[in-house]
C-alpha cells in the first residue's frame, strides 16, 4: 500500500439502496445496504496518441515517404529518453486517395507512455519529428489495481458502517453477514485522432509546448451487503 498512501484522495460517499425484508421460510429479517466511494488521484502515466498521414502521391512514394517519417518520429522520441517497450505501434496501412487518380497515402499510429510531466514535450518532439496527427491524451496510474481496492476498501466500510447505523436507528442488532457483490466503474475519456494538415511543426520552425495540463484519475466502487438483523 506504500503506492497508494502517496496518492493525494477524495473519497466521495452515498447510499443507493437501503431495505429491510423478512424471510417467511426461515422467519429471518434481513437489511440490505449500497454505499459508493470514488478515489480521485494524480496520475502517473500519460499515454500519448501519435501518427502521420503522408501527403498523396503515387504508391510508391507514398510508402517510401511513410517509411522515412515512421523511423524519424520513433528514432527522435526514443532519443528523448522514452523506451522502445514504452512505444506500441496501433495502425498503419495504406490507402487509395478516390478524389485523384492514382494516388495514395500511407498512416501510421502509435501510442507512447510518457511521464504525465513530459506530455507536452513529447509530444512536441513527435510533431517535429513528422507526426500531424494526436489524439487524446489518456491519463492514468501504473498500479490500477491498487486504486480499485482503495476504492473498495472504502465502499466496503462505509456499507457496513451504513447498516449499523440503520439497525441501531431502528432498535435491531446487525448480525451476520449474509451476501455480498461489488462493481466498479471509471470515467474514460476517448476521441479519435485529429489531424493536422500542412507541415505542422515542421523542422527548423519554432514553435511553443502546448499547455497541458493532468487531469486526475477516478476509480468508483459500489458494495451492495445484505446483514441478518435480530
Amino acid at each position: 500500500m506504500r503506492f497508494l498512501a502517496s496518492l493525494a484522495s477524495i473519497a466521495v460517499a452515498s447510499i443507493f439502496l437501503t431495505s429491510c425484508t423478512q424471510h417467511p421460510a426461515n422467519n429471518q429479517r434481513t437489511l440490505t445496504v449500497s454505499a459508493t466511494e470514488s478515489v480521485n488521484v494524480e496520475p502517473d502515466l500519460a499515454i500519448l496518441h501519435i501518427g502521420f498521414d503522408t501527403p498523396a502521391e503515387d504508391v510508391k512514394s507514398a510508402h517510401a515517404d511513410g517509411a522515412r517519417k515512421s523511423n524519424a518520429i520513433v528514432a527522435a522520441v526514443k532519443q528523448a529518453g522514452i523506451t522502445e517497450n514504452n512505444i506500441r505501434s496501433q495502425s498503419q496501412y495504406l490507402y487509395r486517395v478516390w478524389s485523384e487518380e492514382h494516388k495514395f497515402k500511407l498512416a501510421q499510429q502509435w501510442t507512447v507512455d510518457v511521464p504525465p510531466q513530459r506530455a507536452a514535450e513529447i509530444l512536441d518532439i513527435a510533431i517535429s519529428a513528422g507526426a500531424n496527427s494526436s489524439g487524446q491524451i489518456e491519463w492514468t496510474v501504473k498500479n490500477q489495481k491498487a486504486l480499485e481496492n482503495q476504492a473498495l476498501d472504502r465502499a466496503a466500510a462505509r456499507a457496513k458502517e451504513n447498516a449499523s447505523v440503520l439497525a441501531n436507528g431502528m432498535g435491531a442488532h446487525l448480525g451476520i453477514l449474509m451476501s455480498v457483490s461489488n462493481q466498479f466503474s471509471a470515467a474514460r475519456f476517448s476521441m479519435p485522432m485529429m489531424q493536422a494538415g500542412g507541415g505542422l511543426g515542421s523542422a527548423g520552425a519554432a514553435s511553443l509546448q502546448l499547455a497541458i495540463e493532468p487531469h486526475k484519475v477516478s476509480r468508483e466502487a459500489t458494495v451492495s451487503a445484505v446483514f441478518a438483523i435480530e
